[in-house]
């Protein structure tokens, strides 16, 4: 005899699952990080692997230690550790990277609960930490492979220098006034983090995830939308700000994880929205010529409140007279 489980609304019925929602995400994120590493080079690929590894054993020994069953398959610290190795200068040390995607599982995902209790995305609150702890390390970028670079560290003369760097489109921008063309942005041809230089590859990613239905469209465009329009309103080029930085990463592949942002649509509008208003007043009035992290932060930690203001009404259920 079956049992008969009785449980609160919503019912539910879906084939979807974590670990094919999460190797969706891989597979739409592959291009891009194929793409980082062969911009930026190898190391940039031992980066990646760094990443993704320590992520996993990170996820595994803290479910041990707190007596946990283990869920490394599901596949959510490889999507963890290879976000934030996106999110991350190519010639990072290792050792520092390690530290992130430990700071991602055990401290944001793990002490909270695991996957679907973090309060934030895992990788953009790593690499805020990263960003805090070695602002030096995460603000060297390394101008891609086969274009000529401009030293930008203060080295005194008979120095020796192994690496040549370049400002990222957002800081020459802010800072020099410099520009790149829309095909060097468009293709990656720019100084960034691993993932984000190349906008071609990250767009093709999300329409792969909008058909899959793993993500809809609403908070991207949202966010996207807002940074063009206050741009345009500002008297900027709204293109080139859109295809610069991490705003295409960030807008695709973190601001829709399921866990951190509205469950729907009024409140995916107002959570886009606000991560492109923040995005902006960072980029524009800040001192840092980058803004999503922080932005899809704020969001996430407003999250809850998003929701208990946009949760439909239940069938049948009138207001006060």
């Amino acid at each position: 005899m079956e049992k008969l489980l009785v449980s609160h609304s919503p019912h539910i019925n879906h084939g979807d699952t974590t670990r094919g929602i999460m190797l969706d995400v891989i597979i739409a994120l592959l291009p891009a990080t194929v793409a980082g590493c062969v911009i930026f080079g190898l190391y940039s690929a031992l980066v990646v692997l760094t990443c993704v590894v320590t992520a996993v054993l990170a996820e595994f020994v803290s479910r041990k230690v707190m007596k946990r069953p283990s869920n490394i398959g599901d596949l959510s610290a490889v999507v963890t550790g290879l976000l934030l190795a996106l999110n991350l200068p190519p010639k990072l040390p290792l050792w520092m990277a390690a530290i992130g995607s430990i700071a991602a599982i055990v401290v944001v995902k793990q002490m909270f609960g695991g996957i679907g209790h973090n309060f934030a995305n895992p990788a953009i609150t790593a690499r805020l930490v990263l960003l805090v702890s070695f602002p030096t390390a995460m603000t060297t970028w390394v101008a891609p492979l086969g274009s000529s670079g401009e030293v930008t560290s203060s080295a005194t003369t008979g120095e020796v220098i192994d690496v040549l760097t370049s400002a990222t489109p957002l800081s020459n921008t802010a800072l020099e006034g410099g520009y790149y063309s829309y095909t060097q942005l468009f293709f990656g041809q720019i100084p960034g983090c691993i993932g984000e230089t190349c906008a071609l590859l990250l767009l093709a990613g999300g329409i792969y995830l909008v058909v899959r239905r793993v993500i809809t469209p609403t908070t991207p465009l949202c966010f996207i939308g807002t940074v063009a329009l206050c741009y345009l309103i500002a008297g900027e080029d709204p293109l080139y700000m859109i295809l610069s930085g991490g705003l295409m990463l960030g807008a695709i592949y973190m601001a829709t994880d399921y866990v951190t942002s509205p469950t729907n649509w009024r409140g995916q509008i107002i959570f886009g929205v606000g991560c492109g208003l923040i995005t902006f007043v960072i980029r524009y009035f800040g001192y840092l010529p980058e803004g999503v992290s922080y932005a899809i932060l704020l969001m996430n930690i407003l999250t809850p409140y998003i929701n208990r203001l946009t949760a439909p009404k239940p069938f049948g259920w009138e207001g006060k007279k």
